[in-house]
């Protein structure tokens, strides 16, 4: 079986998800998220180069990759593969900075 470690930011991240889908959606919406993070760690542990990589500045951070936490697409879930499964570094919002959080080198540029 592969493991799945959890950073302190990525758990977290996952708090912050948590309560506000329970805030504001319903608490039986919020258990579905964390169930389907879960799953979705789970299936990037067995399979860990599934995730689109990423080129980042931070030296700590080579090697990372970006995936979906499935059924919520706009949740994504940063990790590094590992040789016994995954770490899992934060699980963001897509409307987050996440380029800035995790220093994305490929960050979009605005419309001029």
């Amino acid at each position: 079986m592969a493991n799945v470690y959890r950073r302190p930011a990525a758990r977290g991240d996952l708090i912050a998800h948590f309560v506000y889908l329970a805030e504001h959606a319903t608490e039986a919406l919020a258990d579905r998220f964390l169930s389907q993070a879960e799953a979705s760690f789970n299936d990037l542990a067995m399979h860990p180069l599934i995730g689109a990589p990423l080129a980042t500045r931070d030296p700590a951070l080579a090697g990372i990759r970006k995936w979906r936490v499935t059924g919520f697409d706009t949740v994504l879930i940063f990790y590094l593969p590992h040789p016994d499964g995954v770490s899992i570094v934060r699980v963001l919002h897509a409307a987050q900075d996440w380029w800035d959080l995790l220093e994305i080198g490929d960050q979009p540029q605005p419309d001029a």
